[in-house]
């Protein structure tokens, strides 16, 4: 199993365990494990850590969207990208767990028009991700589509 990296929080680490224990009572996650209201729908992503070469697994809110997994790199409105989404810049191809489903996926960013709209849809899933808009000054946070691999 991969490790949850030292800068994450506890509870990011819990859900790590959860999902891999118990992947359909992950899949609906208890936001207020983090100070969130509600169940949220999450994943767990597997991506390639770009500098080890190691599995790196993190659950992320997402929505289905036209087949596709849809997932926001907001790192909380921080300044820089989250390394989970480098990770993806530099190996696009990766997994993806929902529930009890696995997936082979490749990342790519929404842009113009369509990610404007995908904003929109993962804001109503999450309204928090507003507020990191705002927090995260110049940077844009990339919206990411998980294709699945046919």
């Amino acid at each position: 199993m991969s490790e949850t990296p030292a800068n994450l929080p506890d509870w990011i680490g819990k859900h790590i365990e959860l999902y891999l224990s118990d992947p359909e009572k992950a899949h609906m996650w208890d936001a207020s494990m983090a100070g969130g209201e509600g169940f949220l729908p999450t994943l767990l992503l597997a991506t390639e850590g770009r500098k080890s070469g190691e599995e790196r697994l993190l659950p992320l809110i997402y929505k289905k969207i036209d087949n596709n997994y849809v997932i926001v790199a907001s790192k909380g409105g921080a300044p820089e990208h989250p390394a989970w989404y480098l990770n993806l810049q530099a190996t696009p191809e990766c997994s993806i767990r929902v529930g009890t489903d696995g997936y082979e996926v490749t990342a790519r960013d929404a842009t113009g028009d369509e990610r404007e709209r995908l904003w929109g849809e993962l804001a109503e899933v999450y309204p928090p991700y507003n507020d990191y808009k705002k927090r995260a000054g110049n940077r844009e946070i990339p919206v990411v589509i998980l294709a699945v691999r046919s």
